[in-house]
């Protein structure tokens, strides 16, 4: 990540960022120099390198600096919060975070050693206002810098002024630099940053990756004379480019040439060994992304990387498509068959019977044995580079479904099914099969039932057929409630009868206007019990049921009952008082007193009177029945609680 001290530097792969201020309009080589202030909790930077005082607060006071990846909620929010430093893909790295002193002045100053004489560098830092805009009444004081550049004995090599840098929301890292050339002789310098606005609200900042690089003319690197640093070709292709480079002549009195590689996206860099002009003929290779730059210097300067240029990067991408096929295809006769292939951006299909394709995915409907053999896919991606694959196709016998006619049964009893023409069977609904996985199962329905069948051959095809099992409903007789009427009076017998194809009839057929009638009038002379009989014209069994009619000759009085609520004997029941409509009862107490008078007899007596209770002892009642030929009936009734 990064080195917690300024004067230890991290040798780094250069990145382009947009630029701000009088940097490199050229080439550049490899930073010499990179300060990052570390990762983690590096602790202060030498008294020699800044007069502000070191806190370990992520928000420091005026005056003061801290070293962190992170700063937020300062001074009530008036700060932005800054989470990581500039350095790409340096997690948790630190950046150096400065509240400016309330005096202008120098607060960072560095000694570089180990430059080359006599040679153009460009130096630049990256400066982020963490002030907001609407804070201190929306007039912060913006940081501005001098950069300054000077030789161990305080010769000035260059001076820089960043201009006011002001406050934006959200605020972006501005790389600010310039240029200067090292003396004959000289390879130390001392870089000197002064903040020059005055303290106060505001001028508060974060420095980054501070960076000292070779800077000369343009290296211009091609792919032969194409003039694109950008190529792509196919593996298969075995082609070998060549890379080459323009410069401006005359900078170097011995120039020296050097190619190098880089498999990383240009994070490490290889020397090509015997890759030492201003070209290089590139062999052929597998598949990959490869980058590519010549390196100049004078003479055996091309040795340090503090002397020498980098041209810009060629990329050469080797792409080849992997042609992806389904291994084995197999379609059963007169099926839909499909093929897949992967690995490309076009498709390209042949095959037998002039079969051609340019889908992904192409189908075969209703297959034939002659579109059996082998199909073959060339696949092509984006850059035009090509693979192929092949696949089989082996179209099997159709698979046939037999299955027996439908079939009716009785209710309650079972049969078998019969299915064949293949190797495995499965029929559904399963829950009243025998097994649901042999040809000839055992099926119980309850109900009417369509029994379908998936049915697969030796090769995996299948076919369906389905058989109904119909049932016929057994025979069930209801002869409906019993019956009660006077003698001579005709009462409707009602029955019932369930089950399919049902014939019927009343037995004894005496006295019934029609036994085979289900409701029929009967006027037996006597009570009689009459039998239903209902039977399944298949064979479904028969079944029986009776129906008592009671038949009245006289009016039955009881002579006592007990009105005490406990459901047993509550109320004085005359039979058959009810078929009687027209008969007047009327019952008396001992005084002579009627109590209780009824027309009919529909609702029986519950010994009260208007309403009441009367008490226990007994009464006496006068029953006219009014048909001219009965005579009145009367007697004596008790009630007891």
């Amino acid at each position: 990540m990064k080195t917690p001290l300024p004067l230890i530097a991290t040798l780094l792969i250069c990145v382009s960022f947009s630029a701000k201020g009088q940097l490199c309009n050229g080439s550049l080589g490899d930073p010499v120099v990179h300060i990052t202030f570390g990762t983690g909790t590096p602790g202060a930077l030498p008294a020699s390198v800044t007069t502000y005082k070191y806190t370990g607060s992520s928000c420091p006071n005026d005056g003061e600096y801290s070293l962190k990846d992170i700063t937020f909620n300062c001074f009530s929010g008036s700060w932005h919060t800054v989470t990581g430093d500039h350095t790409p893909n340096d997690a948790l790295g630190n950046y150096m975070l400065v509240n400016a002193s309330f005096v202008p002045g120098d607060f960072y100053l560095d000694t570089i050693r180990g430059l080359c004489p006599n040679t153009n560098y460009e130096f630049a830092a990256w400066v982020k206002n963490v002030l907001k805009p609407s804070s201190c009444n929306f007039a912060g004081i913006k940081p501005n810098l001098t950069f300054r550049i000077e030789t161990l004995t305080g010769t000035v090599l260059t001076v820089y002024n960043s201009g006011d840098i002001p406050s934006e929301d959200p605020a972006p890292w501005k790389q600010y630099g310039t240029f200067f050339q090292t003396p004959i002789g000289t390879s130390d310098v001392v870089i000197r940053l002064t903040n020059n606005a005055p303290g106060g609200c505001g001028n508060d900042l974060a420095l980054d990756d501070i960076t000292f690089r070779p800077c000369g003319p343009s290296i211009n690197a091609t792919v032969g004379t194409t003039g694109s640093s950008d190529i792509g070709g196919c593996a298969n292709d075995n082609k070998v480019y060549l890379l080459q480079t323009s410069y401006s002549p005359g900078i170097y009195a011995n120039p020296s040439f050097q190619w190098q590689s880089s498999t990383d996206n240009g994070i490490t860099w290889t020397n090509i060994p015997g890759a030492n002009s201003t070209s290089y003929t590139r062999p052929a290779s597998g598949i990959g992304v490869y980058s590519y730059r010549m390196l100049i210097a004078d003479g055996p300067n091309i040795n340090s990387i503090s002397c020498r240029l980098a041209s810009n990067t060629i990329t050469v991408t080797i792409t080849q498509p992997d042609a992806q096929v389904t291994n084995y295809v197999f379609g059963c006769y007169g099926s839909t068959i499909a093929f897949y292939a992967a690995g490309g951006s076009t498709y390209s299909w042949t095959g037998p019977n002039g079969f051609t394709s340019n889908i992904q995915g192409p189908t075969i409907p209703k297959v034939q044995f002659t579109n059996s053999g082998w199909y073959k896919v060339v696949v092509t991606d984006y850059r035009g580079c090509t693979d192929s694959d092949s696949t089989n196709l082996v179209v099997y016998p159709a698979a046939t479904a037999q299955v027996g006619p439908d079939i009716t049964i009785c209710e309650g009893t079972s049969t078998t099914l019969s299915a064949s023409g293949g190797t495995r069977y499965y029929w559904t609904p399963s829950n009243t099969l025998s097994i649901d996985s042999i040809p000839n199962p055992v099926a119980t329905p309850k109900d009417n039932t369509v029994y379908n069948l998936v049915m697969f051959n030796q090769y995996g095809c299948f076919d369906t057929a389905s058989v109904r099992v119909n049932i016929w409903k057994r025979a069930i007789a209801n002869a409906g409630p019993d019956k009660k009427t006077r003698l001579g009076f005709p009462v409707n017998i009602t029955g019932s009868v369930k089950g399919s194809d049902i014939d019927y009839f009343w037995t004894p057929p005496t006295f019934i206007s029609n036994p085979n009638q289900l409701v029929t009038p009967v006027n037996p002379p006597e009570s009689t019990t009459y039998t239903l009989h209902a039977v399944s014209r298949h064979g479904c069994g028969d079944s029986l049921d009776n129906v008592f009619v009671k038949i009245y000759d006289k009016v039955l009085v009881p002579n006592v009952f007990s009105p005490n609520g406990d459901g047993i004997n509550d109320t004085w029941i005359i039979e058959p008082l009810e078929f009687f409509t027209e008969a007047i009862t009327t019952v008396f107490n001992r005084y002579g007193t009627p109590i209780y008078t009824s027309k009919g007899y529909s609702k029986p007596w519950d010994g009260t009177s208007k309403g009441h209770p009367v008490p226990v002892g007994t009464y006496y009642y006068v029953i006219d029945l009014k048909t001219g030929k009965e005579p009145i009936v009367t007697g004596s009734v008790t009630i007891i609680r």
